[in-house]
């Protein structure tokens, strides 16, 4: 019985590929979920949302494109100002954005411009730079088509 327990090798253990291994997987498998969020149309719930209470800054937003009349300048309480381009939004979706920012929704303004999609932003007032607190009346003006 001796004879055939001293015989048999330890098994060798590549721990290096094993770890390589490990991070490939996980980074695939991360690439692959944020592929489909992005397909499914979840990126753009993920860029939007605002992480916390009203005095944090928003998860992600976009920054000022070549067009202020659709960015909005938030200022936190804490005196962080943050720029929400609403370019592209619907009003239903911009309106909820405005709640969660405590910003009041004032007149909002229908304007036919060819090649839009209907009830999109295509305008904030007060725009950047000039900047909105807790409390400030927004207007927009959208697209009816």
């Amino acid at each position: 019985m001796n004879r055939f327990a001293n015989s048999a090798e330890a098994p060798d253990f590549d721990a290096s590929q094993i770890l390589r291994r490990t991070r490939r997987r996980r980074t695939l498998g991360v690439a692959a979920v944020a592929a489909a969020l992005i397909a499914a149309g979840g990126g753009t719930a993920l860029a939007t949302s605002v992480a916390g209470s009203s005095n944090s800054a928003p998860a992600a937003t976009s920054t000022a494109t070549n067009s202020d009349a659709t960015t909005m300048l938030y200022l936190f309480p804490d005196g962080q100002s943050v720029p929400i381009d609403f370019a592209g939004w619907r009003l239903d979706e911009a309106t909820a954005y405005m709640q969660k920012t405590q910003t009041k929704l004032g007149t909002v303004t229908e304007k036919a411009v060819k090649g839009c999609k209907p009830g999109s932003v295509l305008g904030v007032s007060p725009h950047a730079p000039k900047t909105v607190k807790k409390g400030d009346t927004v207007n927009f003006t959208v697209c009816v088509g």
